[in-house]
């Protein structure tokens, strides 16, 4: 019988992306397979642990070599950070020793950026000038005494006195408009009500799972990443955790009758919630064609006595399990409703959104028994409009000055941080570099994002100002000292495109790694040694291990 070496694509052995087949071809040149049985190494892509799926993917055995390229592009992709990482770190920690920093100033492709990202929003906030702007409100009443607000829209004549944000400056102006309209008739120019309504949001992965917890519960990224490592290995109650996905295989369908009921034995909170549950829906989750190397992460249909979670295991749990249960729930549906009113010759717009029937959405409102969650909890109460049609006529009981300030950005916080990292082509000017960037996974991925947060914050470049996430001193000098390239998502997307056209086999290694390199070269000229002389202070240092000392054991 021919001897063949098969490779799993997951649990134990390695991932079906390009770092999973790097680490199992090293595997193979390590213990020295030959070329000849390498012809005959098989690869199983497993992309479920549900034994259908299994056996799909032990029946389409796929040849290993034909994954080569997706090696290629990891080892890349390796070499290029390593090169960059340990030769930009080494210029910048010695010329900050030489100023007086005794510590370590690391410089990475994604960490850089990322600390670039905090300071930049942090100066943007130390340099913001609040300026005053005003807005205008009608309250109005129908003949049958219903009472609404709506918002003045100000005409092309105006923009003479309106910022670049259309916000009029100018208080004479608002002013003038209050008395024009106070006491005068208004007709309705148009009145709109469109039904619409929104399905239930995707089940997580782990960066909307982290967003979230620190949204409800205030915990960073790296807590939820530790929690959920437990819940998978430790407690076995959920699926894969550092899954870049969010939909799930039709084959798991199989399972919702006894997932659900692990969710009504291990979450009291949920236990309403699974009896309310439609398991005949589907929704739009169950994509075969949306999952690649994993899928998203829901429960397991382990059941397990709650006592035996901490509370945030509990939390974590909660959430994931929610996120699941809501696939299982009709859509939100609502009303969008708009009114339009001249007055005077100007033209007021009133705006509501009313819900007609909850479905999803009852799963995360307060009012249903959720303590401590809200899904959206920002939302602003929304007014109620009367029933209008056009040519109808209301009356303008008075005219309202609003005066506002111009706000601030708001500093980030670890779930905006998170969300800045996954969106990162909002940040960026370049249309063809903000297309990359949409393309990708934004900065870092699901695996190393908590790692590089709490990097910064060992290496004393960002510091916690209770849920703020500010730069320090020193990680603005580093950033300063840096050319503009090293601090901005730029390079990454470029890199990103031509590792992912290795992949492709649409360009080679050294294509990618020779212009690399010289890059490298001007990229260290380029760093600003006059920055450093403002470095002081220990930042953080590698301690030296001591010297064991090790006896001889006496013979016996």
């Amino acid at each position: 019988m021919k001897s063949r070496v098969y490779i799993f694509s997951q649990k134990k052995t390695c991932n079906s992306d390009e770092e999973g087949q790097i680490l199992v071809d090293e595997v193979i040149n390590f213990i020295g397979v030959s070329t000849t049985k390498r012809a005959s190494i098989q690869r199983c892509l497993i992309n479920d642990l549900n034994p259908n799926s299994v056996r799909k993917a032990l029946a389409s055995l796929r040849d290993n070599r034909d994954f080569i390229p997706l090696a290629t592009s990891a080892l890349a992709r390796a070499r290029a950070d390593w090169l960059y990482g340990i030769n930009m770190s080494r210029v910048c920690s010695i010329q900050g020793r030489k100023a007086g920093y005794q510590g370590v100033l690391s410089v990475g492709r994604v960490q850089t950026p990322l600390l670039g990202l905090v300071v930049r929003r942090d100066q943007e906030i130390e340099n913001f000038q609040p300026k005053p702007y005003f807005e205008v409100f009608a309250l109005l009443e129908t003949e049958k005494g219903e009472q609404f607000r709506a918002k003045w829209q100000p005409s092309e004549a105006c923009q003479a006195y309106q910022d670049e944000e259309g916000r009029v400056l100018s208080k004479k102006l608002a002013e003038t408009v209050v008395n024009r309209i106070t006491g005068q008739p208004g007709l309705i120019t148009a009145a709109t009500k469109k039904r619409k309504q929104q399905v239930a949001p995707l089940p997580y992965n782990l960066s909307s799972l982290q967003i979230d917890s620190a949204r409800h519960y205030g915990l960073n990224a790296q807590q939820v990443l530790s929690t959920c490592q437990d819940l998978y290995e430790k407690h076995k109650l959920i699926t894969y955790p550092r899954s870049d996905c969010r939909y799930l295989p039709k084959e798991h369908l199989n399972q919702i009758n006894t997932v659900t009921a692990a969710i009504n034995q291990v979450c009291e909170p949920l236990r309403k919630a699974v009896v309310e549950a439609d398991l005949s829906l589907k929704s739009k989750a169950w994509n075969d064609k949306k999952v690649e190397a994993h899928h998203a992460i829901i429960p397991t249909e382990r059941k397990l006595d709650p006592s035996r979670l901490s509370k945030t295991e509990l939390q974590i749990y909660e959430l994931i399990a929610r996120q699941y249960l809501a696939q299982f729930y009709p859509a939100w549906q609502y009303d969008d409703r708009r009114i339009e009113v001249e007055i005077s010759g100007g033209l007021f717009v009133a705006t509501a959104r009313q819900t007609v029937a909850l479905g999803w959405k009852k799963l995360f409102s307060k009012s249903n028994g959720n303590k401590g969650y809200d899904n959206n909890p920002n939302q602003e109460v929304q007014q109620k409009l009367p029933d209008l049609k056009k040519g109808d006529v209301v009356q303008c009981l008075k005219g309202e000055l609003a005066e506002r300030m111009t706000q601030p950005p708001k500093p980030f916080s670890d779930a905006t941080l998170l969300s800045a990292m996954t969106g990162i082509a909002r940040f960026v000017k370049d249309p063809e570099i903000k297309k990359i960037l949409r393309e990708t996974d934004g900065l870092g991925t699901e695996a190393t994002r908590a790692g590089i947060i709490e990097l910064l914050f060992k290496r004393q470049f960002l510091t916690r100002q209770g849920k703020q996430i500010r730069s320090t001193e020193t990680g603005r000098q580093l950033i300063q000292s840096l050319p503009e390239v090293a601090t901005t998502p730029d390079m990454t997307a470029q890199w990103e495109s031509q590792l992912t056209s290795i992949s492709n086999k649409e360009t080679s290694y050294q294509r990618f790694m020779e212009p690399m390199t010289n890059t490298l070269h001007d990229l260290i000229t380029q760093v600003d040694v006059s920055a450093f002389s403002k470095l002081k202070g220990q930042g953080q240092t590698f301690k030296k291990q001591p010297k064991r000392n090790y006896k001889k054991r006496k013979k016996s």
